[in-house]
């Protein structure tokens, strides 16, 4: 934030070195981190390899930063499964696997996601404990199955209320000054050339 404030050079907030001005030199430093097993530069190279369409590459990428712990490849590993994407044929129960340990990493897409495929299955009391902690993670979608399960008397209103307030707890742990002049700044500051 000081960098743009003082309209100093972009300096990355981890390692303090500048910010890469090219594409080649910031994927160099990219592939410098997954040599070295970055969980994050795995997924996110995975990402890359999955938009430019080489779902395998992604497949492989995820799955390495998943054997690292990460959650994120987790649950990117979920949908390859699920969509029959990198190679991979359609696996329930892998999908499932790589959908529980996201949510245990605590990713909340994933918990909620493990909510919607408890309600499917009919299982409504499993799928309202895993809304509700996707709920206390700050997930928005997961207000509305609540909601609906209130409505319909299998969720108390003092578990809709204590839900409800842990939701808007997260939320607003997430906010700051720092963290709203930072979105203003990006909004305003010319996008990085590629």
């Amino acid at each position: 934030m000081r960098e743009w404030k003082e309209r100093l050079k972009n300096k990355c907030p981890f390692c303090r070195q500048l910010v890469s001005s090219t594409k080649k030199e910031a994927d160099r430093k990219t592939m410098k981190r997954i040599e070295v097993n970055d969980p994050v530069a795995l997924r996110q190279w995975g990402y890359r390899r999955y938009s430019e369409g080489d779902y395998k590459g992604a497949f492989e990428y995820w799955s390495k930063a998943a054997k690292l712990g990460d959650a994120g490849a987790h649950y990117e590993l979920s949908h390859s499964y699920k969509e029959e994407k990198g190679g991979v044929e359609k696996d329930e129960k892998l999908e499932l696997y790589h959908l529980e340990e996201a949510a245990i990493g605590g990713h909340p897409t994933a918990r909620y996601n493990l909510g919607c495929h408890e309600w499917n299955n009919g299982n409504t009391e499993r799928a309202v404990k895993h809304w509700i902690i996707a709920a206390t993670q700050g997930h928005d979608d997961s207000i509305k199955p609540l909601m609906d399960e209130f409505r319909s008397g299998i969720v108390s209103k003092d578990d809709l209320a204590a839900a409800l307030r842990a939701h808007q707890a997260a939320v607003d742990a997430t906010k700051s000054p720092q963290r709203e002049v930072a979105e203003a700044a990006e909004k305003n500051y010319r996008k990085v050339p590629y």
